[in-house]
This record gives structure tokens, sequence and C-alpha cells, in this order.
């Protein structure tokens, strides 16, 4: 049961009426109504004012009136979006935000709305349905904040100004002032309009053309994995090394697991079940906060067969493993995008940048930890049913799925003749 009662602070005259809002432990905030009131027409005991004059009487009313509307929204609100910014929301609300202490002003600006959802983040709802944003994704919010700064300069963006033209000309000095690639590029200007999007629900206005910009991913252009023939060619190299053997191990397991590579590097015997001889491995994955179960395959029991490899950072690995495809041949020229280190003066300091670069390249230098999960499910794909394929890689449609490993409308089509002909499929009209 929420709980409502005011209260002066100090010994100004005229001194500000602050609301106390309680509802069981977890909520207790305190925030300025706007209102003033001379010290000598407050009551303390019944903490209100006292009602000797007509101005007395409809400021009564009006925190009456405030009572009742916040205990109303309280009501009819999930108790995950109450927190000290939806209180001072309701209360702007009512005054319509020209009664508020300017420090109690809801920040209309950009890094304003940002600010509140990093501030929030251990109580916001995540994407799984739980509460909490993950440590990464209040990382690129942080990241996102930094961008926009840079972005606006002195002139404080505010968020009804996010328009179609500024998402245009935010995607424009991402790709071309920045130099991030297209992907990343998409990625943040959705992370501008969700931020601006959850502005709204705190009565901050937005453009009318918000909800029309559009980030979106590209398509795939560079679908990078290893085939069945190149895994056989890395398992049977002689490297020169255990750091690299080690590495190799994990590289042949991820390619069977199908996890991103944070996922597939925290992996260790207590991840491994065995049940009447049924082997997996079980694990949590951290982005989706998914429980996943793989079964173990031929090439995985393996690895396996000499217990977990050592562990290993994921810079190690994607600089080892580089090394072990390069030992194992997989030298064929092809085109894709990796990370270059630019040096950049700004003044007698000088940048560093890590930006990706397209070009013609030996496939062992593209080669990362996501190439495992992507050759898990392309190498499986068609043999294994799609359904099971996403429990394992966690991809939430099988559109994002298909996209995920390349497959076209062609690859449909031969998949279709190579099943009439697997059932000798002949049709007479």
């Amino acid at each position: 049961m929420a709980t409502i009662s005011y209260l002066l602070k100090g010994k100004d005259n005229p001194a500000t009426i602050y609301l106390r809002f309680r509802a069981g432990r977890q909520h207790d905030y305190t925030k300025s109504t706007g209102w003033v009131i001379d010290p000598k027409d407050w009551s303390n005991k019944k903490k209100a004012p006292l009602l000797r004059s007509p101005d007395l009487k409809n400021l009564a009313t009006d925190l009456k009136n405030l009572e009742a509307s916040i205990i109303e929204h309280y009501n009819n609100t999930d108790g995950n979006e109450i927190h000290g910014d939806w209180l001072s929301d309701l209360i702007s609300r009512k005054n319509g935000g020209k009664n508020l202490d300017k420090d109690e002003q809801l920040d209309e600006s950009v890094i304003g709305a940002i600010n509140r959802i990093i501030e929030n983040a251990s109580t916001r709802e995540n994407s799984t349905g739980g509460l909490g944003l993950s440590t990464s994704r209040v990382n690129s919010y942080k990241n996102l904040r930094n961008i926009i700064e840079d972005f606006q300069g002195r002139k404080k963006l505010l968020v009804k100004e996010v328009n179609l033209k500024l998402g245009r000309d935010f995607l424009r000095f991402l790709m071309k002032d920045k130099q991030y690639a297209e992907s990343y590029a998409r990625k943040k200007v959705d992370d501008l309009k969700a931020v601006c999007r959850d502005a709204r629900l705190y009565g901050v206005a937005t453009h009318p053309q918000l909800d029309a910009i559009r980030g979106g991913k590209p398509k795939n252009k560079y679908i990078l994995y290893l085939s069945p023939e190149e895994l056989e060619k890395i398992e049977a190299a002689e490297l020169p090394n255990q750091h690299l053997d080690n590495a190799r191990r994990w590289l042949l397991l991820g390619c069977e697991l199908g996890q991103r590579g944070n996922d597939l590097l925290r992996l260790n015997e207590e991840n491994f079940y065995t049940d009447n001889g049924f082997e997996r491995i079980e694990l949590v994955q951290e982005k989706t906060d998914k429980q996943v179960v793989i079964p173990i395959s031929p090439l995985a029991k393996r690895v396996l067969s000499k217990g977990f490899p050592s562990s290993i950072s994921i810079q190690k690995f994607n600089t080892y493993i580089k090394d072990v495809c390069q030992i194992a041949g997989i030298t064929e020229e092809i085109e894709g995008s990796k990370y270059e280190i630019f040096d950049s003066a700004k003044g007698k300091a000088v940048n560093r940048t890590k930006r990706k670069v397209t070009g013609i390249y030996q496939k062992w230098q593209l080669i990362t930890s996501h190439c495992c999960r992507r050759s898990f499910a392309t190498n499986y794909y068609g043999k294994m049913p799609t359904i099971l394929l996403m429990q394992i890689t966690a991809h939430q449609t099988e559109k994002m799925f298909l996209n995920y490993i390349g497959k076209t409308s062609m690859d449909y089509a031969k998949m279709a003749q190579e099943y009439y002909k697997s059932i000798n499929l002949n049709i007479n009209y």
C-alpha cells in the first residue's frame, strides 16, 4: 500500500513543500512539489496548510488532488516502473512543469534521457523480461552518450529535435566522421530512437517524425564460417606449441556448440553432464539469460576426451586462432572486413581508434570468436531441424536465423530440389 505525506524543509520563507512517497520497503522518495508556503501557515501536525485564507484552501485542494492522482497512477502501474523519475514526472504533469524547482525539472535533452536510463538500469526490464540491464547494455548507453556529446557540440540536443533529418544527419556523422561500420552506425541510430521513446514515457515532448526514424540491420554481406572440410584441416594440423593447441581445442569446440565467444570461454567441467549415456553441455547465456542444453557431437567428444581446454581470454583466443588457421592452411582469399588501428592527431594528443576496413584478405586473417557460432549454424543447417538450431543459437525467429547464415531464395529452391530427389517425387499432370 502506498502512502503520501507532505513536509517542509529548512527555515526559509517562503518554504518549498515536499512530497514523500512510500510503498513498502522498496520505494521511499521525497520530491519537491514546486509549491511554496509561509511556514507560519503550515500545520506540522496535519502536514497540510492551515485553512485560514482562500489561497491556502486552494493550495490544500491542489495537494489533495496531487496525492489522489499519484495513488491512482501507482495502482495502475507495474511495480518495476515505480522510481524517483516516475514520481517527478507525475508531479511535473500536475503542475505543467512550471512550478518545479530548477533542480527538480525533468531534463528534456537527449543526454538527460540517456542518464535516466543509466541511473535506473538496475530496475529496468530487460529483453528477457527480467529486471536489470546487462553491463554490456549499460556500457552501450554510456558509449551512445559520448557519441551524442561529440555530435551535438556546444548546443544541447533536445529530445523533441530528433526527427527524420536529424536521424539521417546522425547516421552520416557516424559513418563519415566517426568512420563506424554501417551495422554499428545503424544500431546507434536505433539506440537514439529508443532513448527518445523512453523519454516520451516520462512526458518529454518528442517530434512527430520520431517513430519513422529507421536504423535497422544491414543484410549480412560477408558470411564468414569454417566449413566441415576446413575444421578437419584445423583438427589435423601440427601446431608448434601448447597455447595454440589449447586455442584450437576451444575453436573446434566452439564450432560444435554454437555459442557466443564469451559464453563459450566461460565453460568448464561443471557445465558437462551425462545421464544414461546422454552427454551434453548446459549453460545460461550471458546476453539472453536463456538456459541452453547442447548434445555432444562426435567432434566435440574428441576435443573433450582430454578434458576441457585451459581458460583463455577472448583477446588471446582471437589472436591465437588466426595463427592456428594460418598454419592449417585456411588461406583462401576472400572479401571481408577486419579491424585496423588508426592514429589521429587532436592538438598535441594522438588518439588511437579501431575501425573495420573492407578488402581482400586471406581467410585466416578474418577469423574471430564469432565465427564459431556462425559455423555451427551454417554447417548444421539442413541437417538438423531449424527450430532445434535456434534453441541452441538463441535466435528468436527463423527469419533472424536465416539472415544470420545468409540464406537466400535460391538456397531454398535448391533445397526443395534436393528434397524432391530424396523422395523420388514425380508429379504427372
